[in-house]
């Protein structure tokens, strides 16, 4: 059986939660109740896990904050025995407008610390990733404020629909691959 190693980003404890930052996280945790599953915490992350259509899911939340983010991750690819393709990075995006999806297969970390930590630690920019799209409505110099920043109420009422696209586009990547995935969900 194909086992996939989806990798939500967002940073622990209550003042992140419900952020733009913590977009990864929001998407796992939709993932996980609409399959019922419950995160166990584990070595550096929250880890909850499932089988669709044939196809193991192994979902992380990692513990280590946003800017050590790979360490969770490249824990996680070895003990599971995951290869790089069959990762799947979930990640706020400043550079889409809200609500807009991009799935790829590489990319710079375009100055995002997690992606950074992860290109690092792997060594590599060569591994697919889902980006969100948070948009940059912020002023100069506001960047960090908007980034963790609550969602706004504008925001908030297509966000539980953008998200479960997200979600959908998850589990197409497990069953599909990559190709048709982004084919199928990058002009959704």
């Amino acid at each position: 059986m194909s086992k996939f190693l989806i990798v939500g980003l967002g940073n622990i404890g209550d003042e992140y939660a419900n952020t733009r930052h913590n977009i990864g996280f929001e998407v796992l945790d939709y993932l996980a109740k609409e399959n019922d599953l419950k995160f166990k915490s584990d070595r550096l992350a929250d880890v909850a896990e499932f089988k669709y259509k044939g196809k193991q899911l192994v979902l992380i939340k990692p513990s280590t904050y946003m800017n050590l983010s790979g360490k969770a991750l490249n824990y996680w690819m070895q003990t599971e025995k995951i290869a790089i393709e069959n990762v799947l990075v979930i990640v706020d995006e400043l550079a889409l407008p809200f609500g807009k999806i991009r799935i790829g297969p590489k990319g710079s970390d375009g100055g995002h610390n997690g992606l950074k930590n992860i290109q690092e630690t792997l060594n590599t920019n060569q591994y697919p990733r889902l980006r969100f799209g948070i948009s940059n409505e912020f002023n100069k110099g506001n960047q960090v404020n908007y980034v963790l920043g609550k969602w706004s109420d504008d925001e908030k009422k297509t966000l539980h629909n953008r998200v479960k696209i997200a979600s959908d586009a998850i589990k197409s990547f497990a069953f599909i691959g990559l190709a048709r995935c982004m084919n199928e969900f990058n002009n959704k």
